[in-house]
């Protein structure tokens, strides 16, 4: 058995251990299941859509969480967590996100508190903690799309290289976040996501500092649409698929984020080291092992495609 935030071999009675309720709040003993079902929780979701600051193609509701109570309650304002419910046509995404998100984390990349939530009718359900809400305040987050003038219809009407602009114009310190871009970007690549388009980046300013948010919206979105054809969500070299090793290491790296070459071993190695732990990772992970067997051939074959080795 596995604790569902933090995926450790957990031997206790419930679906979380005790680390992985601390990780929600250090006073956490216990957390009762959604009282909703899969069906009812997408129902849910669409009868609040409007009222979400936060809206995309998963459909997701806004919570809070009651400590002393040891429950999540849905709300339209003030929630401290997204919840996204399975999706009704595409397999098993709250367990993907959880694993890719996890597989983020252990290559260093920032990430929310994250993980899986059961429902009444022990379905998962995934959630992640709103990293743009403080105390209760909030701390100003733009995405690329807002900061490019794009609007949800044109949001994959950019290119990797705008995105570049994008850091190189609005960060404090542009030199401190092209190394943090381009680990987002391969690491997207070798998890199978071709839907970061410009509102999946964004910047936060923190402490007087504009820097890239905390990463979000990660899975493998190609396991679950083997149709898919595409790589990227957004042209790197002029192209969203058929990607080379020398479009990320020479072209992205070298020239265009204008990195060492010292210091793209130093970022291959790291990569290669981690792409040798995943596997393992994802087999322990909660997908089915049909869906698994799939993360790890497109991991294998986009490891191998950027000689990580």
């Amino acid at each position: 058995m596995r604790c569902l935030i933090t995926n450790e071999p957990w031997e206790g009675p419930g679906p979380y251990s005790p680390a992985g309720l601390r990780l929600l709040d250090r006073r956490l003993t216990s957390l009762a299941p959604l009282p909703y079902t899969r069906e009812q929780l997408i129902e849910e979701a669409a009868a609040r859509a409007v009222k979400m600051s936060i809206q995309g193609m998963q459909p997701k509701v806004s919570t809070v969480l009651h400590v002393n109570e040891g429950r999540m309650e849905i709300v339209d304002n003030g929630g401290r967590y997204i919840v996204k419910p399975p999706h009704l046509i595409y397999a098993e995404l709250p367990e993907n996100e959880a694993l890719t998100m996890s597989l983020a984390a252990n290559l260093d990349i920032e990430v929310p508190v994250s993980g899986l939530l059961l429902n009444s009718d022990r379905t998962h359900s995934y959630f992640v903690r709103r990293f743009d809400r403080v105390g209760w305040g909030k701390q100003p987050v733009e995405d690329f799309a807002q900061l490019s003038g794009a609007s949800r219809d044109t949001k994959y009407d950019s290119s990797t290289e705008r995105l570049i602009e994008i850091i190189d114009r609005f960060c404090t310190f542009p030199a401190l976040e092209r190394p943090k871009f381009l680990d987002r970007l391969l690491f997207a690549y070798l998890t199978g996501n071709e839907d970061m388009h410009l509102k999946n980046w964004s910047l936060i300013t923190r402490d007087d500092k504009v820097e890239l948010s905390p990463a979000y919206d990660l899975l493998n979105s190609t396991i679950p649409n083997p149709k898919s054809r595409e790589e990227l969500a957004l042209t790197l070299h002029g192209r969203k698929s058929k990607l080379r090793a020398n479009d990320f290491w020479r072209y992205l790296a070298a020239e265009r984020l204008g990195l060492s070459q010292t210091f793209i071993e130093q970022i291959k190695s790291r990569f290669a080291a981690a792409c040798r732990e995943w596997p393992a990772r994802i087999e322990a992970s909660f997908l089915s092992p049909e869906m698994r067997g799939r993360y790890k051939s497109l991991l294998e074959e986009r490891r191998n495609r950027l000689g990580l080795t």
